[in-house]
């Protein structure tokens, strides 16, 4: 079996590298040749066009920034749907739009090939380490027939549904957490101005109900000790995926006054021009805001999660 894969960043050169591991013959492709040639070195095919690539494969991925990067892959004159074959399976692993999916499973039927949304959860590390969550709507046979390519590079690949499901559930999950990392700025700018060290706090807040859940961990990489850079997920990614999920609460008359305000929190953050920063870089604003400076001992942070393992 060929497997076609579009989009080599930093995501997606670790999913088709752990393709290769499985076995799988690659064929790939990206904008830029450079981002192919560890791929290529390994044993991969290059392809000029997204249309090549599915001209040759009987699956196809793709991993892209979102809907402008993803539209033209899949309609463009040398897009994907240009040279699919009768059959074939398509998974794009992008965050994307709902209306965007769903119109491409409805372009590469009549081909009668087959369209999924597949965005996935867990991040460069988990792409690279393989345990990524991969929620995927379209078709449940088909889905079954190629399951195993999906578990080659994810834990957890997981049917969620018709077409365009797969999306609300990664929408959900995303616009969820932003929201929660608002509130936490918030939250924790009130207790240091109000003269607790933030490292005690964080260590004091985590033993309670819902720190035990170990919500409260999620901040220990960027804002406790005040470092987005390099970006685990940069900024102008984040606001891709808060922007689909306010919009599409929009199409459907649902208020989400906090959502919008994270989204807000955002744009005054890509104002600063802080877009290739950590995704987590707009809590430095509730900082500025409440006049307090939060910069931690990361060996500290460290410390205390530590403890926490050798319990």
């Amino acid at each position: 079996m060929k497997v076609g894969f579009i989009g080599l960043g930093t995501m997606g050169a670790f999913m088709a590298a752990n393709l290769q591991k499985a076995g799988y013959q690659l064929v790939v492709h990206d904008i830029r040749r450079e981002a192919g040639a560890n791929r290529l070195a390994a044993g991969a095919t290059w392809a000029e066009t997204p249309k090549a690539v599915a001209e040759q494969c009987e699956v196809i991925f793709t991993s892209l920034p979102g809907p402008k990067e993803v539209e033209p892959v899949i309609f463009g004159t040398d897009g994907i749907l240009a040279g699919v074959q009768k059959g074939a399976a398509y998974f794009d692993l992008s965050t994307n739009s709902q209306a965007l999916m769903k119109r491409m499973a409805e372009a590469l039927a009549t081909k009668g090939a087959y369209g999924f949304d597949a965005p996935v959860s867990g991040g460069p590390k988990g792409a690279e380490t393989g345990k990524l969550a991969i929620w995927v709507g379209g078709e449940k046979e088909v889905f079954d027939k190629y399951k195993k390519v999906l578990d080659a590079f994810g834990d957890q690949a997981a049917y969620i549904g018709p077409i365009g499901t797969a999306t609300v559930a990664k929408l959900v999950h995303n616009m969820a957490g932003y929201a929660i990392q608002t509130a936490m700025a918030e939250v924790f700018s009130m207790g240091v101005k109000a003269g607790m060290d933030p490292l005690d706090l964080w260590k004091a807040v985590r033993q309670g109900a819902l720190g035990r859940k170990r919500t409260f961990d999620r901040i220990t990489d960027q804002f406790l000790v005040d470092k987005y850079d390099p970006p685990a997920f940069a900024l102008k990614l984040a606001h891709k995926d808060v922007t689909l999920a306010v919009t599409m609460g929009r199409e459907l008359n649902v208020p989400m006054r906090f959502c919008n305000l994270a989204l807000e929190e955002m744009n005054e953050a890509l104002n600063r021009g802080w877009e290739n920063l950590e995704s987590r870089v707009p809590m430095k604003l509730q900082l500025e805001r409440a006049g307090v400076q939060i910069k931690c001992d990361p060996a500290a942070v460290q410390a205390v999660l530590d403890a926490d393992k050798a319990q």
